[in-house]
């Protein structure tokens, strides 16, 4: 990524990110993610963001730690306000937490409100400056869809976990077909360039997974992927129907994928 596109990027996302509501002075707010938004700016989608941490913590995180027998090195790649890392230093593990985005109210200098618990690294996906083999734990937080390589990014992260490391992925839109994504896509763009005045597209980010695309990286990179479907509620699970109903898209499932490289 050359300077001059991330740095657009980045004022676009900090100016969108900003209009969300995102953020906030005061440090029990970031305390209580992702359980709770303390701001009620964003309620609903911390509700889910908390549903799918809830799964993570118990039927993916917990076997992991039961195997390990032990604190984890764990990488959380996109840590946004770093609320993942100081939920994984509650449980005694070494996060470090890594993004682009080093804004003070929802970027990596958020994470002064966690008293300073795990380290900070400012850096991109697919340049990660780490040594191989030095995690356990690679997790992309609402954050792998930035990609705009997805066998390059998780390439990148292979070298840096050990042997028989967990990839995870929550919180990233999955979608049956390719079309019902790139129709997503053109939507979200279409809606920024009408809220804000600009696509939000300096980079090509591929926003989504389909099926296929899951399947094609399995075999690829030789990923053995555990899928994993929270329930978010009748509301959630109805979507898709009322989509239907209604002549539009199918909507997004938010998957919890675990990956180890075989």
């Amino acid at each position: 990524m050359t300077a001059s596109t991330r740095l657009r990027f980045l004022e676009d996302y900090r100016t969108i990110r900003s209009a969300e509501g995102r953020g906030s002075g005061e440090s029990a707010y970031y305390r209580a993610l992702p359980y709770r938004d303390l701001s009620g700016k964003n309620s609903a989608q911390w509700a889910i963001r908390g549903r799918s941490y809830r799964y993570f913590e118990r039927r993916v995180l917990a076997p992991i730690e039961r195997e390990a027998g032990r604190p984890l090195d764990v990488l959380d790649l996109g840590a946004g306000n770093c609320w993942m890392s100081y939920r994984l230093s509650l449980r005694q593990h070494r996060a470090v937490a890594l993004d682009i985005f080093t804004d003070a109210m929802d970027g990596l200098r958020a994470a002064r409100h966690y008293g300073g618990r795990f380290p900070l690294l400012e850096a991109e996906f697919d340049h990660l400056p780490l040594r191989a083999a030095s995690f356990d734990l690679a997790i992309f937080n609402a954050s792998i869809h930035y990609s705009t390589d997805y066998r390059r990014t998780l390439n990148e992260v292979r070298r840096c976990l050990r042997p028989a490391g967990h990839l995870v992925i929550i919180d990233s839109p999955v979608y049956q077909v390719r079309e019902h994504g790139e129709r997503m896509r053109a939507e979200r763009h279409d809606e920024f360039e009408r809220r804000y005045g600009f696509r939000s597209d300096a980079v090509p980010s591929l926003e989504y997974f389909d099926e296929e695309a899951l399947a094609a990286l399995a075999g690829e990179l030789k990923i053995r992927w555990s899928v994993h479907r929270p329930w978010y509620g009748w509301r959630w699970w109805s979507r898709p129907w009322k989509a239907r109903l209604l002549g539009r898209r199918p909507p997004s499932r938010f998957w919890i994928l675990d990956g180890v490289f075989v």
